[in-house]
């Protein structure tokens, strides 16, 4: 089997830390696994020597598995992507850009054949959504979405972990989120639009669209931040245009990739953070139809935010490179 020269650019990250870790359990075929640090610290991680970040780099460089923030990104990307490497960037900087494939290896694979150097990786909320309503809108068609998350600070980076571990122990400190997160809702993820949606839900609105291919799906998403450590909770209402029953949906999502269905409420059994998180799949349950309209259905999605959200999304787009002989 063929190997590959993988560079991993903010690879001190919470996202990156767990690439690194999802590169090792799924046997990507590695011939040199490169770890860089865009704010040039210097020592090592996991024994291999942290880079500093420059044009050097990224030479010989097959794939980058990319997490260094928007603004370092949009820099570096480009760069790395003309010393011949395909970046697969998780920050949000090009995901709506229209030359760049926006892509869910469940729901869209065939749009890695299209990039030009650069393919985005989704909104972690995003991600786990369109994993479980891929199945569903091909065989019922989705008209519109309501959504309401509940994001894990592990969301909000490595220093909101941090921030919450001290409020656990008593310190009430808050310098990452806007309000103490212990004991508390923040019903407010990035930054406020002009329309009072937060970037964060818009994200959630347009990326759906372009990653199902359908600009006719209409959505709405409430962001939450919520005081729980790791993986994301989703309370996904749809309307159809074809009954989807909750039998047929239950049918329909037990066969689709990527999706386990944890669904027995008389057992007090769903799914929850608890039980996502470390997990690869996307867990669906609380499958119900909607009685207040003809063709709704209501599910809570849970997955986690740091494996399926970002780092092995990322490390599965890659592996599709390499099945289609792309790299």
């Amino acid at each position: 089997m063929k190997k590959y020269v993988v560079a991993i650019l903010g690879a001190r990250s919470a996202v990156g830390q767990c690439m690194y870790d999802i590169v090792k359990q799924r046997n990507f075929p590695v011939k040199e696994l490169r770890l860089i640090s865009p704010s040039g610290a210097k020592g090592e991680m996991n024994g291999l020597p942290l880079l500093a970040l420059n044009e050097d780099v990224f030479k010989g460089v097959d794939i980058v598995l990319s997490s260094p923030g928007a603004e370092i990104s949009k820099i570096w990307s480009p760069v790395a992507a003309k010393a011949g490497a395909v970046v697969i960037d998780n920050t949000s900087q090009f995901r709506m850009d229209k030359d760049v494939p926006l892509v869910v290896p469940e729901v869209n694979p065939e749009d890695v054949k299209w990039h030009k150097g650069i393919i985005a990786n989704p909104n972690c909320s995003t991600i786990q959504m369109v994993v479980a309503l891929k199945p569903l809108h091909d065989y019922a068609k989705i008209k519109r979405v309501v959504v309401s998350t509940y994001q894990a600070i592990s969301g909000a980076g490595s220093e909101a972990i941090d921030e919450m571990k001290h409020q656990v122990k008593g310190d009430m400190t808050v310098k990452k989120l806007a309000y103490q997160i212990l004991h508390n809702l923040i019903p407010q993820i990035d930054v406020f639009q002009e329309n009072c949606y937060t970037k964060e839900e818009m994200k959630m609105v347009h990326e759906t669209c372009k990653i199902m291919h359908d600009d006719g799906i209409k959505v709405t998403a409430t962001c939450i931040r919520v005081p729980v450590f790791n993986s994301h909770s989703e309370s996904v209402n749809i309307e159809t245009e074809k009954k989807l029953t909750r039998a047929k949906a239950i049918e329909l999502l037990s066969k689709a990739p990527g999706v386990k269905v944890v669904d027995d409420p008389l057992n007090k059994i769903y799914p929850m953070p608890i039980l996502a998180d470390g997990k690869d799949e996307t867990f669906v349950g609380r499958i119900r139809e909607d009685e207040s309209i003809a063709n709704g259905l209501n599910l809570w999605v849970v997955s986690d935010n740091l494996r399926k959200g970002a780092a092995l999304n990322a490390v599965q787009i890659a592996e599709k490179l390499v099945e289609y002989q792309m790299i």
